[in-house]
């Protein structure tokens, strides 16, 4: 594994303890613990999935990038930009719901469609970099 490889994955697994502390919010969600619109509980759930699957489809993406011959941009697309889109759309549900009983998305909602972006481009920057190497 390649230093800079060992190094994000080392980042990416302690923001997964950021994620198990969205767990127990969940958990307050669903007890009734903590006061939510239908809405944004559906979107809590969105964020903290996406948040989950998302960082460790990163992690995946540090082995599979130290396999390819990319440099550059395309590296950097490869290597961080799932990373960074798990940060862009939990962020964008979290956000986008924010507010006292909210019922509709505001203008943050753009973060899920931003990330959505990036991740479709780096899995295709990865895939393309993997069959080319």
């Amino acid at each position: 594994m390649s230093d800079e490889s060992r190094t994000t994955a080392g980042i990416l697994l302690l923001a997964l303890v950021t994620v198990e502390t969205g767990g127990m919010y969940m958990v307050k969600i669903v007890r009734g613990d903590a006061p939510v619109t239908e809405f944004q509980e559906k979107f809590a759930r969105a964020g903290h999935a996406h948040a989950g699957v998302l960082l460790l489809l990163a992690l995946i993406c540090q082995i599979l990038a130290d396999s390819t011959t990319q440099t550059g941009a395309l590296d950097w697309l490869s290597r961080s930009g799932v990373a960074v889109a798990a940060l862009l759309m939990p962020g964008g549900f979290f956000f986008a719901s924010m507010g006292k009983g909210r019922t509709k998305p505001n203008g943050f909602i753009a973060m899920v469609f931003a990330g959505a972006a990036l991740l479709a481009i780096s899995l295709l920057s990865l895939g393309i970099g993997l069959l080319t190497a």
